[in-house]
């Protein structure tokens, strides 16, 4: 019996999910199978790819032909490396990232608006301290020009008094 590994097609109409299964080449597509060894969802991103290892390396094994697309799925999964004997079977298969809970997105919400209050109370003290220095030069330089104006006042009340002696 001619035995292959390829994809049966499940899903919706413009959603294609496969299940990757062992079948007699002989049986249509989607009929009965001998196996099933994976799945494969390319609706996702990165495309979901699930084989079981140890079941397909027995396939291949005993002879079982992978369809293309199979053998494509097979060589990113690190399943045809391992069956050929090759180094570096761990495949290039690229794992989803895991969703972050809500309640650590609130966490780091709160984490970020707690810096943002700290960063807006750091720029008001130093716009308060910028202004207090500003008043502060603005009053020592009026206390200086009236020191100055009291000095010529002064000056002026002494020369007033020396051309009155004289």
């Amino acid at each position: 019996m001619a035995v292959k590994i390829r994809l049966k097609r499940m899903g919706k109409v413009h959603a294609p999910v496969y299940r990757i299964v062992v079948v007699d080449s002989r049986k249509k597509r989607d009929g009965a199978v001998i196996e099933e060894i994976g799945k494969y969802n390319p609706n996702e991103q990165p495309s979901f790819m699930e084989v079981d290892s140890e079941r397909a390396q027995y396939w291949l094994g005993v002879g079982a032909q992978p369809s293309d697309q199979v053998a494509a799925i097979l060589k990113v999964t690190g399943e045809w490396a391992k069956f050929k004997g090759e180094e570096g079977t761990e495949g290039t298969l690229k794992a989803k990232e895991a969703k972050v809970s809500a309640e650590e997105r609130i966490a780091a919400a709160d984490k970020a608006a707690a810096e943002k209050r700290e960063e807006v109370k750091a720029a008001k003290e130093k716009a308060e301290a910028e202004a207090a220095a500003e008043k502060e030069a603005a009053v020592a330089a009026e206390n200086a020009e009236s020191s100055e104006e009291s000095a010529e006042g002064a000056e002026a009340e002494t020369s007033e008094e020396t051309t009155e002696e004289a």
